[in-house]
């Protein structure tokens, strides 16, 4: 993430809806990349879902959309009228949006599916039993994607029970922002699946894609990962299934991405990591994980990126790596 700056001077963030020096209102322009203040911009207003708490962004006054350019992907928001649905929604509006960011920087193909049925991308954001038993006692959501929607449990908003979750199945890493990077792995693998030359070099780095999904996962949660795992993929889940290394992999090269122009921003490292070739940034990666991890460490806290980029693993980035570089080819 880049750095911005009040026209006071002050430093803004992201997430900010105001500047914390001056006071004044301030929102994400999608246009510009920016966090721009919004008495400086006439023809700018907040995203209807500001109103809510939620949402930052600004769109276009003269639009006939009242939401913003990522929440007009949204097809299932929460009940607001029930318990902590509100909170759980701001925070997955915030993952979300992150998610947006880097893949409008990475210049990939991003269409709602309410314009484009057949590539178009949706968001479902959902309550079930567990999150609330009294209104939906029958009901059990999981994540993931299908038929260009992606799915969120509202529980994996909830810190406790993600946490909860993370340590049932023995991941190293759980956060929402990385569910969304995820599962957006799987929306442009979907994209890729009719091409030709990404399905064939995909079987030479990942393996058959049509593998059997069910039985790979039912035989992963009963044996759990190879051995070796660590030697080949890079997390213990990236070994259920090819699909699921190439997300994996994909959420893992948006992680480093973003990571990396954050450390640029912030004078850690010298080089622009867009400047550069995978391999100069997946070193520069490396140095950085692990000045965060030591830098955790030396905090009372667990390693922030508790993974390792293996020659296999690096050559399943290179292969993300060319794929990003594919689609800015075929828009």
């Amino acid at each position: 993430m880049k750095r911005f700056q009040c026209s006071c001077g002050a430093p803004i963030f992201f997430d900010n809806h105001q500047c914390l020096q001056c006071g004044a209102r301030v929102g994400f322009d999608p246009e510009s990349m920016s966090v721009v203040p919004l008495e400086q911009y006439a023809d700018l207003v907040y995203c209807g879902n500001h109103d809510h708490g939620v949402c930052n962004w600004l769109r276009p006054s003269q639009s006939d959309h009242d939401l913003c350019r990522a929440c007009q992907f949204n097809r299932t928001i929460p009940n607001l009228s029930l318990p902590f649905n509100t909170e759980r929604w701001a925070a997955l509006e915030r993952a979300k949006k992150r998610l947006f960011y880097s893949l409008y920087q990475l210049s990939l193909p991003m269409t709602d599916g309410w314009q484009a049925s057949d590539d178009g991308l949706l968001f479902d954001f959902l309550d079930d039993v567990r999150t609330q038993p009294d209104t939906y006692p029958d009901t059990f959501i999981t994540s993931g994607f299908a038929d260009g929607v992606i799915s969120i449990n509202l529980l994996e908003a909830d810190d406790v029970a993600r946490t909860a979750a993370q340590i049932e199945l023995r991941e190293r890493y759980r956060t929402l922002l990385g569910h969304f990077r995820h599962e957006s792995g799987h929306y442009y693998w979907s994209r890729l699946s009719g091409d030709e030359m990404a399905t064939s070099l995909f079987a030479e780095v990942f393996g058959d894609a049509n593998a059997d999904y069910r039985s790979s996962l039912d035989a992963y949660y009963r044996e759990g990962p190879p051995a070796d795992w660590e030697q080949k993929y890079i997390s213990a889940y990236a070994s259920s299934h090819p699909v699921e290394d190439w997300a994996e992999t994909w959420s893992h090269y948006l992680l480093m991405h973003d990571a990396l122009e954050t450390a640029h921003a912030h004078q850690l490292i010298d080089i622009s990591p867009s400047s550069v070739a995978l391999a100069e940034r997946i070193s520069q990666w490396q140095v950085v994980s692990v000045g965060l991890n030591e830098m955790n460490l030396s905090l009372g806290r667990e390693d922030a990126y508790p993974f390792v980029i293996s020659p296999q693993v690096h050559k399943k980035l290179a292969y993300v790596n060319a794929m990003i570089s594919r689609f800015r080819t075929l828009q």
